[in-house]
């Protein structure tokens, strides 16, 4: 197809060549750009991307398009799309070069972090981007690659002033959870005069213009439907329009057209076609020399280019992806089985040892041990760079070769929990069926038993979950002691889930731990101090638990974030909670463990919400919504529930708690009710209805929900106190007591000063306020409880008829309130300050010191002495997007170094 401006393809295509032109000037400005092109196929996505690199003069132009073949091996499109680029590896930092290059098979080593690999491609666009624009283009996002669909999304949302357009193509509909959150171009069928004009332009002779109409509508303006389907037909076929075949989808009819011009070429051209469609890369070397295996030689080439269905130059290219699945279609088992064949017998085993595995596991007629050992080496390579999903496809067709039963069920159960820690739990119970139809030992029968009782777990945390696990973990204690601790430790866990709607599932589950002898990894300690905590009661359980945390590490330890955070909460130990959930979210991304991931980020999202960063928050709960979808998971709507009562909208807010509230009736989940009364009494409280806050926090209290109960009680203290039920804040005050002298933690200290202040002896009311600010701000990041600590202080100043000290403690709390987005603080902030005769000036954006989010953390982390590079890497950042903002915030600042950074950051506008 031709591919300069005046293609047919890109007829009346005005509004996106528009678009495209500017992406190209704004790169050429010093900007990036990202798109996602979004449409059926045939639609002209390909020819759009084509005008995209024939326009880009003075710009370098790199693509790579996902291939269904390659879809399965980790990094595969994203080392096609970075090939060109290798020249400047050598400048990136040598942990990111040594990622790049284990991802991509250039070099050994340890399983590189996904966002290590990142923050390289990140690095090696902004690189090449610095010598001349670049432009990066990738087709078939629906046939990329996992890893690579997960590193590409990355950087896509993280490109701001590297010079770099990055620029996808996705089928629609069905793929749509494809790149979330990325700008969009929808990509139509043509308008009716132009879809006339490309029609005429291949009609074989005049045809009635009713009929016309009727191709036109049918195709919807499609372009390859347009040029295609009217293909091959006479006069006679065309008089009826495509009436016939209107009950297939337009893709199908479209290929079942090209499948019709393949079977009119002769055989050899036929195999050609066949071999260059299951060769995924394009490589012309390598197709020709499996071609000479099959005994076909070139001259079969020209019937395939003359029909115009493939190009043969430095790569092998097809008319569209179409024509390549319709070359599958069109042969026989036979058939792909030789062609697979010739290709693994050419394939370097050396340098591509997974592809040939995967051309030799297809050529295979019936089982084989030696193409399913190499299978499961690939599986092995796979893992090494982080690709759970390539290496749970191998070991299923490893386990398909496998002659013998018993590594052929081995191979299953190793595939079922590759699937599982991938994020496809709905793979993983025909393969642990698979499984137990070979011998098992007890052993793998007790972690298949397991594995089932998790997967129902992570789909559904209800009541239902526990007592699956707890069987597990008994038939694990004379077979596995340490999986028996871990999987006693979920059952724990599930029984905490269950809360008020379990019964005695959390007690029988501790009774049953208590007997195991005591683990000193991470686990085992957790194990301990969760059935102390059951059994004995919290001060008896802070030691252990303390003891754990400091153990725990979310490299070794990520499939115990769900429990470790809320145990982190339950301390009240601030550090351990950010340093966990920061760790889990780099992990679980490095090593693809898709199905923790969505809890990692609810999690993060948790602990940046106390700090006061709920744009922050928010972008991540987006993240783990989108990946949620896509894996299917459910996502903890615990950040999501804080998040909407800080904001203060009450209607919404409202809407959220009383949907989670319904779904912890309907899921068996009893701490969900937990999570919505906490989130309404913030709310209540938010916005001065005390007496609803209240009401809503006596609930929650009544049950041991660890994570909120604690904060319940403080919620409930102040509601109470405002509401004028006194004896009530007296006895939470004297229950928070309980938890915070056994936590001592300066958090912990800092939440029962406030408690003390307001239900506690009036003479040290004062006094327990300026120690509750104090603590709060030594050693936490609780931003949001030192500004409710100065709203509550500022409240008794103003009634105590001390409007000055007031004004002070209340213009500081209403300003945090406000930069954080709590706007129902902020509302009451606002009201208390009116109160002592002060004006309240919203707030103006744009004003000098207003920095964004971003902007502020990378204002502090420089003027803390850390440089550009430094920066970037903790941001996931270029360090020229660090540059570009720097010049931003000196601009907004009114500055001229970054020594005098640290000073204006300390005084403010």
């Amino acid at each position: 197809m031709p591919r300069n401006a005046e293609s047919p393809a890109l007829r009346g295509r005005r509004r996106e060549r528009e678009l495209l032109d500017g992406l190209l000037r704004d790169i050429r400005a010093g900007h990036s750009r990202v798109l996602v092109l979004r449409g059926e196929a045939g639609a002209g996505k390909t020819a759009l991307l084509d005008y995209l690199s024939g326009h880009s003069p003075g710009g370098r132009v790199v693509r790579a398009a996902g291939v269904e073949p390659e879809s399965e091996i980790a990094y595969s499109a994203l080392q096609q799309l970075c090939a060109p680029l290798l020249d400047h590896l050598d400048r990136l930092a040598e942990p990111q070069r040594a990622a790049l290059a284990t991802a991509f098979g250039l070099s050994s080593g340890s399983p590189p972090q996904a966002l290590l690999v990142g923050l390289a491609v990140l690095g090696l666009f902004a690189e090449a981007a610095a010598e001349q624009p670049l432009v990066c283009v990738v087709d078939d996002v629906q046939w990329l690659d996992r890893m690579s669909e997960v590193v590409l999304t990355f950087v896509a949302r993280r490109l701001e002033a590297e010079s770099v357009a990055l620029v996808f193509a996705a089928r629609s509909p069905g793929d749509e959870q494809l790149l979330p959150g990325l700008p969009e171009l929808s990509v139509t069928g043509l308008p009716d005069a132009d879809a006339h004009d490309l029609l005429d332009s291949v009609l074989p002779g005049p045809v009635d213009a009713r009929i016309r109409e009727r191709i036109v509508a049918e195709t919807r303006g499609n372009p390859l439907a347009l040029l295609e389907l009217p293909r091959d037909l006479t006069p006679a076929e065309l008089a009826f329009g495509f009436g016939a075949q209107t009950a297939m989808p337009l893709p199908s009819r479209v290929e079942e057209g090209f499948q019709r011009r393949i079977a009119a070429l002769p055989p050899d051209t036929r195999r050609l076609l066949l071999t260059a469609a299951v060769e995924p890369v394009g490589d012309v070397t390598l197709l020709w020399r499996a071609l000479k295996r099959l005994g076909v030689g070139p001259e079969a080439a020209a019937p395939a280019e003359a029909a115009g269905l493939v190009e043969f130059a430095a790569r092998t290219r097809f008319r569209h992806p179409l024509v390549r699945s319709a070359c599958w279609r069109s042969a026989d088992a036979a058939e792909l089985r030789d062609v697979h064949r010739a290709l693994a017998e050419v394939t370097d085993p050396a340098q591509e040892p997974d592809r040939r595995a995967w051309h030799r596991a297809h050529a295979a007629v019936g089982p084989d041990e030696q193409v399913a050992g190499e299978l499961e080496r690939s599986a092995d390579r796979a893992l090494s760079r982080g690709g759970r999903s390539a290496a749970a496809t191998f070991l299923e067709r490893a386990a398909e070769l496998s002659p013998d039963p018993k590594p052929r069920a081995a191979r299953a159960l190793a595939a079922a929990q590759a699937r599982f820690e991938a994020g496809a739990p709905a793979r993983v119970p025909g393969l642990l069926a698979a499984a137990e139809l070979g011998p098992l030992g007890p052993l793998q029968r007790a972690r298949v038993e397991r594995l089932r009782a998790q997967v129902a777990f992570s789909l559904n945390r209800g009541r239902a979950a526990g007592p699956p696990l707890l069987a597990a973990a008994r038939r694990l204690e004379e077979l596995d002691l340490a999986a028996a601790r871990e999987t006693y430790l979920s059952a724990l866990g599930a029984a905490v889930h269950a809360g008020r709607l379990g019964g005695d599932d959390l007690r029988h589950a501790a009774e049953a731990a208590r007997e195991v002898p005591a683990g000193t990894d991470a686990a085992g300690l957790l194990l301990t101090g969760l059935t102390t905590w059951t059994l004995d009661g919290y001060a008896a359980a802070v030691p252990e638990l303390r003891r754990a945390l400091g153990t725990l590490t979310a490299d070794e330890d990520l499939g115990l974030l769900w429990l470790a955070v809320p145990v982190a909460q339950l301390l009240w130990d601030d550090a351990a909670w950010h340093r966990l959930t920061e760790q889990a979210v780099r992990v679980a991304r490095a090593t693809g463990a898709m199905s923790l991931l969505p809890t990692a980020l609810v999690f993060r999202a948790g602990a940046l919400l106390p700090a006061g960063r709920f744009t922050d928050a928010s972008d991540v709960l987006d993240e783990a919504a989108a990946i949620g979808q896509a894996t299917g998971l459910p996502t903890p709507p615990s950040a999501a529930l804080t998040l909407a009562a800080y904001r203060g909208h009450e209607a919404p807010a409202l809407e959220l708690i009383n949907a989670t509230a319904r779904d912890a009736d309907a899921r068996g989940e009893g701490a969900l009710h937990g999570l919505a009364g906490l989130a309404e009494a913030v709310l209540r409280n938010g916005i001065g209805r005390y007496q609803d806050a209240t009401r809503a926090a006596r609930q929650v209290v009544e049950y041991e929900d660890p994570g909120v109960h604690a904060w319940a009680l403080a919620e409930l203290v102040e509601a109470a106190t405002r509401a004028g039920e006194t004896a009530v804040a007296a006895e939470a005050r004297e229950r928070l007591a309980e938890r915070t002298s056994a936590a001592g933690t300066d958090w912990a200290l800092g939440a029962q000063a406030v408690a003390d202040a307001l239900a506690g002896p009036a003479t040290k009311t004062e006094d327990r306020y300026r120690e509750a600010i104090e603590r709060l701000t030594a050693t936490t990041r609780q931003e949001v409880q030192v500004a409710r600590a100065r709203l509550l202080y500022g409240e008794w100043l103003r009634r105590e008829n001390r409007r000055t000290d007031a004004r002070a403690q209340l213009r500081t709390a209403h300003e945090a309130f406000t930069a954080m987005g709590a706007e129902g603080f902020a509302d009451r902030a606002g009201r208390e300050l009116v109160a002592t005769g002060e004006t309240v000036h919203k707030r103006v954006p744009g004003a000098r010191a207003e920095l964004t989010a971003q902007e502020a953390q990378i204002a502090r982390l420089a003027a803390a002495g850390r440089t550009n590079p430094e920066i970037g890497t903790v941001l996931f950042l270029s360090p020229r997007t660090v540059e570009w903002h720097l010049r931003k915030v000196f601009g907004k600042l009114g500055l001229g170094s970054r020594r005098e950074l640290a000073a204006a950051l300390r005084d403010g506008p």
